[in-house]
C-alpha cells in the first residue's frame, strides 16, 4: 500500500531525526510513539527563554515531549507555572508551580516520572476556576513546515490540548504557539491545515527562530465526531469537557 502525504514525510525526517535523537528509555528509536529529544534541544530552548514575550507569561502550557524537559527546567527556575499534561492525557493535566516546590526539585520536577510526584493534578473545572491564563503554549512535534504546520505523530494531542483550553477559555487567538524542533525537522512541503489543527506561531531549533505570521489557530473545541477511537475512554479531561459541554447545553 502506498504512503499517505503525511506518512511519506514523516518516513523521510525519521530517517534523519534518527542522526541527532536521543532514544526513548521505553520505545527506542520508535519516533511513532514518542516526541525524541536531539542534539540542540538545550540551544533551542534558550532561544526561546531569551524572549521577553516568553519571560513575562505568568503561566505556559508546554507537552510532555522528551525534548522539553530542560524548557520546562528552566522554564520553573524563571518563575513561570508550568501547565503540563501526562503522556497520551491519560492522567489529565498537572500544574508546576515554582512558588510551591522547592528549587532543588525543579529538574525532577520537568521530568515524566517527576512531574506527577512533585506537580498537583488539575481538572478542567479546576483551570478554570484558577482563571489560569496561558501565554504560549509550546510543543515538540515530529516535522514541521515553514508555515507552522505540524506533521506529528498522528495522535493529535496537541490539537486536544488547545481545543481543551480554549473551550475553557484560558487560550486565546492571540496566545503564542511554538514548536521547539531540530533543524532537519523544518520541511518545505506544502500542507493544508484541517480544522481543528493547531498552527504553530513559532519554530524554533538550535540555530534560529522562524516565525509563521500567517498561522491562524482553530476556534472549533473539541470535534467529537473527528476522535479516534479509545481516546475518549482513555483521557479523562475528554470526559470531563464532554459532561461540561452537555451541562451547558441542557440548560435553560
Amino acid at each position: 500500500m502506498a504512503l499517505s502525504h503525511k506518512e511519506a514525510i514523516r518516513t523521510k525526517v525519521w530517517q534523519e531525526l534518527r542522526q541527532v535523537a536521543y532514544p526513548d528509555l521505553r520505545f527506542h528509536y520508535d519516533f511513532s510513539s514518542f516526541i525524541a529529544d536531539f542534539t540542540g534541544s538545550e540551544a533551542a530552548a534558550g532561544r526561546l527563554l531569551a524572549m521577553p514575550s516568553y519571560c513575562r507569561c505568568a503561566t505556559v502550557f508546554i507537552t510532555p515531549d522528551n525534548c522539553l524537559e530542560y524548557l520546562r527546567e528552566q522554564t520553573l527556575q524563571a518563575g513561570i507555572r508550568v501547565l503540563i499534561t501526562t503522556y497520551g492525557i491519560r492522567r489529565g493535566f498537572w500544574l508546576l508551580d515554582p512558588a510551591i516546590i522547592r528549587p532543588e526539585l525543579y529538574r525532577y520536577a520537568a521530568t515524566l516520572d517527576g512531574l506527577e510526584k512533585v506537580g498537583r493534578p488539575v481538572s478542567l473545572a479546576d483551570i478554570a476556576s484558577l482563571d489560569l491564563q496561558i501565554g504560549f503554549m509550546v510543543t515538540g512535534t515530529g516535522a514541521i513546515n515553514h508555515m507552522g504546520i505540524r506533521f506529528g505523530k498522528g495522535h493529535g494531542f496537541f490539537d486536544l490540548e488547545w481545543g481543551m483550553l480554549h473551550t475553557l477559555k484560558v487560550v486565546h487567538q492571540d496566545t503564542m504557539t511554538a514548536a521547539v524542533v531540530h533543524d532537519c525537522q523544518v520541511l518545505d512541503e506544502e500542507l493544508q491545515p484541517e480544522a481543528y489543527d493547531t498552527v504553530c506561531n513559532l519554530i524554533v531549533t538550535p540555530s534560529r527562530v522562524l516565525r509563521a505570521d500567517a498561522a491562524v489557530q482553530p476556534t472549533c473545541g473539541i470535534l467529537w465526531d473527528r476522535l479516534e477511537d479509545g481516546m475518549l475512554e482513555d483521557m479523562p479531561p475528554l470526559r470531563e469537557l464532554l459532561a461540561i459541554e452537555k451541562s451547558r447545553n441542557s440548560s435553560p
